[in-house]
């Protein structure tokens, strides 16, 4: 008796049964030069949580975490050391990517739920529009709202990769998109224990206090973390089997940073530090790890080219793809020495007038420098419940981790990470990297680096103030100063 295999793929809680007979031989299809593409983009997953890390001795790394996955595409393609998200939040991180545009270029798209600005074209209509076979799994552009019949701009939705393969013309190449929900909280408590991690182990950002519990919510993020890589690693292998992983572009990165106090929403390296893997065998010198900083708000544009096509003319953001094809080491093209990103609006009644926090941030190798726009306000929202499921500092995520540090707030080894994570924090902020990787002494009000600020500064205001709505975003006008 003849047997037919399936494979069972399992997405969010859904398990769903797919037959590739049902799929077109790659021995059936033409071969063509515009590669696929195959971006898979996890939900709240920070860089330097990827075993790889861990093998380089990355300041922050762990050995708990293992992303075999990742480690295989970056081993074989590029690693960038320096990616980072245009927002350290779902939406507005995922708007800045599809369209091309850094967030505070995207109107009320910058912020969680606003209106997605349909005027501007996203590299996955294009693509679709010469000739690709689009559509995702799992999170696309949500939670984001769309007006006027457009649907979700990652694509049309799938209920499997398989499916969406399944239903490939066989002379089209494709562009799928991965959006996998993990590692969004909620978390099952102890599952990482219980998978056999030790919570001892682990190695506890410096932002968050080192107990157990921290340790253990930790190992259930660890654990959400490698769900994703193995699933991707199914997909990467059919593809393999189909004979056309040498001609795809693979692409793996996290839409922002973990969910933990002063981590996710925030502008440190915790909330906007990606990790970013690119590997096209076909094209791409592999086997490289690049220096070069580039931005989540730039791959659009970097699909674009890849692909044999001139970035849409709404896209502001540059392609990398420069970096891509070269075949050095380090810092590749010295002109991408540093990046900007921003924060608007990011969860509803968090505040007692349901505003957001409006923040942007310039980020080199050596210096960060933050201007909070509304620094009146509570960073991580009101410190009073407007929403039960979101509790004190609704702009956090609730979590075990959240809530020792509440309890234990005025406790000696808590109350100083407590304070920087939830309390007001100054219009500016600025951060010596070199002495300071994690980003808690800032450093704008010391007179020893007052010279080095006012440059950052102005800096700053040469590439954002000419470009940014402060009205879209939330920022209320500021009377001008009279001078003598």
């Amino acid at each position: 008796m003849q047997v037919k295999w399936i494979l069972l793929f399992v997405v969010g809680t859904d398990l769903v049964f797919a037959d590739p007979s049902t799929i077109p031989s790659s021995a059936n299809r033409p071969s063509h030069s515009p590669p696929n593409i195959l971006f898979a983009l996890a939900d709240d997953w920070s860089w330097p949580h990827a075993s790889i890390a861990h093998d380089m001795d990355v300041p922050g790394s762990d050995s708990v975490v293992k992303t075999p996955v990742f480690d295989r595409v970056a081993r074989q393609g590029v690693l960038f050391e320096n990616a980072f998200c245009s927002a350290p939040s779902c939406g507005p991180s995922r708007s800045a990517i599809l369209t091309g545009r850094n967030m505070w270029q995207l109107e009320t798209g910058a912020n969680l739920r606003g209106l997605f600005p349909s005027r501007f074209g996203v590299y996955t209509d294009a693509l679709e529009a010469n000739g690709y076979h689009v559509g995702h799994i799992g999170k696309g552009c949500v939670p984001m709202q769309f007006a006027d019949g457009r649907r979700d701009p990652a694509g049309r939705k799938y209920d499997t990769f398989l499916n969406f393969m399944a239903k490939r013309p066989e002379d089209k190449p494709f562009c799928f998109w991965f959006g996998s929900w993990d590692a969004h909280r909620p978390y099952v408590k102890g599952s990482g224990v219980r998978s056999g991690m030790n919570a001892s182990e682990v190695s506890v950002p410096s932002c968050l206090p080192d107990h157990a519990i921290v340790r253990e919510d930790m190992c259930d993020y660890y654990l959400e973390v490698q769900r994703f890589d193995q699933r991707l690693g199914a997909m990467l292998d059919f593809i393999e089997e189909q004979g056309e992983l040498e001609n795809t572009m693979v692409v793996i990165s996290g839409d922002n940073g973990l969910p933990f106090p002063r981590c996710k929403v925030e502008l440190y390296d915790s909330g906007m530090h990606v990790p970013l893997a690119i590997a096209w065998p076909a094209v791409i010198q592999g086997g490289r790890v690049v220096e070069d900083f580039v931005n989540l708000a730039e791959l659009g544009p970097t699909f674009m080219e890849a692909t044999g096509l001139k970035p849409l003319d709404t896209m502001i953001a540059k392609s990398f793809m420069k970096v891509l094809m070269s075949q050095q080491q380090g810092q590749v093209d010295p002109t991408r020495d540093r990046t900007f990103f921003g924060r608007g609006y990011h969860d509803y009644a968090c505040r007692a007038d349901d505003t957001g926090y409006p923040s942007w941030a310039l980020r080199s190798g050596e210096f960060l420098y933050i201007r909070n726009h509304e620094s009146h306000r509570w960073p991580s929202g009101d410190p009073v419940v407007f929403r039960k499921t979101r509790g004190r500092f609704g702009e956090v995520d609730p979590s075990p981790t959240k809530a020792y540090m509440l309890e234990h707030q005025e406790d000696p080894a808590v109350k100083e990470l407590f304070m920087r994570a939830f309390e007001k924090r100054p219009y500016e902020e600025f951060y010596d990297l070199g002495k300071d990787p994690g980003q808690l002494n800032n450093l704008a009000g010391h007179p020893g680096y007052a010279e080095l600020k006012l440059q950052y500064s102005a800096d700053f205001e040469k590439a954002l103030t000419a470009t940014y709505d402060p009205i879209a975003l939330g920022i209320p006008p500021r009377p001008r100063l009279k001078r003598d």
